[in-house]
């Protein structure tokens, strides 16, 4: 059974019902239903057409919940047809479905299981374990967000931002679970740049793809992170540094600049350098400024302060960093950083020990946490 082509199926599915009549959160547990059945059946008898066979299915769940739904409640104004049986419509609403989960009344948790879920196929259980959340509390999340869009019709307009946000939030989440969100957010950025030529979808997927590629030299064989200028380069995925770059190319050649072009900009002189000696800082900065025009991020100026540090010597990252809120995340771990680079080991060990109790990821914790025994190991040594 491949449940990777299942999940690509989905939003097609998910689509027709829509066409068809179906609101949202009733069509969304017809094809859920279908899913199940497809694992169930397929792998004995797996169909000629599987993407007809799952509307078929989907389609009957549907018509037979509303017919339970009608007797229940003795409503006559509902009367659901079946349609004559033909070929499916090759129409292709699956932006839709993306606009849809990413709908600006969603939070942003809610938007991205909704995500996952409609579009992107998974199991409410699969979501959950990816979250380290409670089944039940991810079920209630997604009927919540199901709730919310239940109104909103399919061919209502959407924005593209608002989809590629979502799905980075995607990528960000991690690898827990059964189901590597970065895999999952990948494989939905790809599906999505073969509904949308846009040239901001291709900067998004060569940015997942340049920051995926350095993911198995990240950590080290006890779990713990390795630092990029740390990191074994031989062990980045080549492939995807290959493909990320002439996806990034192709992109910028529209000359219609964003930030996820930005960004991968970044990774791809990362990605570039043979050596951490070798990387572009100067040119890292110069994107760094574009990425500062096009966002006014305060996250962004933070890590271009470390940029700058690399490219002008830490006292001009310090400089740098002093303009900004010492509240932002991940400040006093960049300012650690750039006074260990100048020197200043007693400073940078107690800026390292406030990182650690400000982070609120386990491994960033003990990397940093480590840094500071290190520092007071070689201060007191």
């Amino acid at each position: 059974m491949d449940e990777v082509l299942l999940r690509s199926l989905t939003p097609g599915v998910l689509t027709v019902l829509g066409r068809r009549g179906a609101d949202f959160a009733a069509a969304e547990d017809a094809v859920q239903d279908a899913l199940v059945e497809a694992l169930r059946v397929w792998p004995a008898d797996p169909p000629r057409d599987p993407r007809g066979w799952l509307v078929t299915v989907a389609w009957r769940r549907f018509l037979d919940a509303t017919r339970a739904d009608t007797a229940r409640r003795r409503r006559e104004d509902v009367v659901v047809e079946e349609p004559v049986p033909g070929p499916v419509s090759a129409v292709d609403d699956t932006l839709q479905l993306y606009f849809l989960c990413a709908h600006p009344s969603l939070t942003p948790s809610s938007a991205v299981a909704l995500t996952l879920r409609a579009v992107g196929g998974l199991t409410t259980r699969q979501i959950a374990q990816a979250y380290l959340v409670p089944e039940a509390t991810m079920a209630q999340r997604i009927s919540r967000a199901k709730r919310t869009v239940s109104g909103v019709r399919f061919d209502a307009p959407g924005d593209v931002a608002t989809v590629l946000r979502v799905l980075y939030l995607v990528f960000n989440e991690g690898y827990s679970g059964e189901v590597d969100l970065v895999a999952e957010a990948i494989r939905l950025t790809r599906q999505l740049a073969t509904t949308i030529d846009h040239p901001e979808v291709a900067g998004l997927l060569a940015l997942m793809l340049l920051t995926a590629a350095r993911r198995p030299a990240r950590t080290a064989r006890d779990g713990s992170l390795v630092p990029l200028a740390e990191q074994d380069r031989s062990r980045w995925d080549t492939a995807a540094v290959t493909e990320g770059v002439a996806v990034l190319q192709a992109a910028l050649a529209r000359d219609r600049l964003g930030e996820y072009q930005a960004q991968a900009a970044i990774a791809a002189l990362h990605a570039d350098a043979r050596t951490a000696a070798e990387t572009d800082w100067v040119q890292i900065v110069e994107w760094y400024d574009e990425l500062v025009r096009l966002t006014g991020s305060p996250v962004v100026r933070l890590n271009r302060a470390v940029a700058v540090g690399e490219a002008d010597g830490p006292r001009a990252g310090l400089a740098a960093l002093a303009e900004l809120d010492d509240a932002l995340p991940r400040h006093a771990a960049v300012a650690a950083y750039l006074h260990e680079r100048d020197g200043d080991l007693a400073t940078a060990a107690r800026l390292y020990v406030e990182a650690a109790r400000k982070a609120a990821d386990l491994a960033e914790r003990d990397h940093l946490t480590r840094r500071a025994a290190r520092l007071n190991a070689r201060r007191t040594g």
